[in-house]
């Protein structure tokens, strides 16, 4: 079953069984990350993260684009404030970086579902996502330095996503690469027809909430811990969330199911 709600104006949650879709709704500027839409994001992310029947998580933008990164107009209206807007683009940065981080920190695995162009911070966005789906003839780019602003804090992300020279080239050039290129990089897991697009996040989304809960969550946190790490020290992690995955019951009941060649008793749907 399929229900959707308008959140803020600016955001559609879609619930498809155990996998959550939202939609950013601001297609007359490109699902901007206003002020605003980065306050639903947040909104919408903390909701997620304490509803245990949420096992996945797919992030898409209506109309033409993911999205086309910060609102400039609205970054250009603080200039008229005091103090030039600094203290506005300070707010800006901090609570977009704050948003940026809540998705690796989901319980939940999150799915960029991408079509149009995701460029600067919604380039980030992709980036922050544990997955990403992108149709055919999308267009990714960091291209603030075209305008003068170097993409700084959507630098961050990419670069712990793609080669670094492949960042720097992107971050200085200002150039957009392709879907396939994005793909070849490391940007994004799958490249497909436009027409399947929604479908394909929904069937890569439902094959991830289809596994047992409880060990993708522990999964998914020793997967971005041991990233932080040293070899040693990601090994000790690693081998400590294995440990307490292998005391789970259910996981007690998965391996003997497998070695007695049968189903296991828990149902996931």
């Amino acid at each position: 079953m399929t229900k959707g709600n308008k959140m803020n104006g600016l955001l559609r949650r879609e619930e498809h069984g155990a996998v959550v879709r939202l939609v950013m709704t601001s297609p007359g500027n490109f699902n901007a990350l206003s002020t605003e839409m980065i306050a639903a994001l947040r909104g919408a992310f903390a909701a997620i993260a304490a509803d245990d029947s949420v096992r996945a998580v797919i992030l898409a933008g209506e109309g033409k684009a993911f999205s086309a990164g910060h609102d400039l107009r609205q970054m250009q209206g603080a200039r008229a404030e005091a103090d030039g807007g600094r203290a506005a683009y300070e707010r800006l940065f901090a609570d977009c970086a704050e948003m940026m981080q809540m998705i690796p920190a989901l319980p939940q695995p999150v799915i960029a579902e991408v079509r149009g162009i995701a460029t600067a911070a919604g380039c980030q966005m992709v980036a922050s996502c544990d997955m990403a789906v992108a149709a055919e003839g999308t267009r990714f780019g960091v291209n603030g330095v075209n305008i003068g602003l170097f993409c700084s804090t959507p630098m961050v992300a990419l670069t712990r996503t793609i080669p670094p020279k492949a960042a720097f080239e992107m971050l200085t050039t200002g150039e957009f690469i392709d879907a396939r290129r994005a793909r070849e990089l490391g940007l994004v897991n799958r490249v497909v027809p436009e027409s399947e697009l929604t479908q394909a996040a929904m069937a890569l989304a439902q094959t991830v909430a289809s596994k047992l809960p409880s060990a993708v969550r522990l999964g998914k946190r020793a997967f971005h811990d041991q990233m932080r790490l040293g070899l040693a020290d990601a090994y000790a992690s690693a081998g400590g969330i294995m440990c307490e995955n292998m005391m789970l019951p259910d996981t007690d009941e998965g391996l003997n199911a497998f070695l007695e060649k049968r189903k296991p008793g828990w149902a996931v749907s």
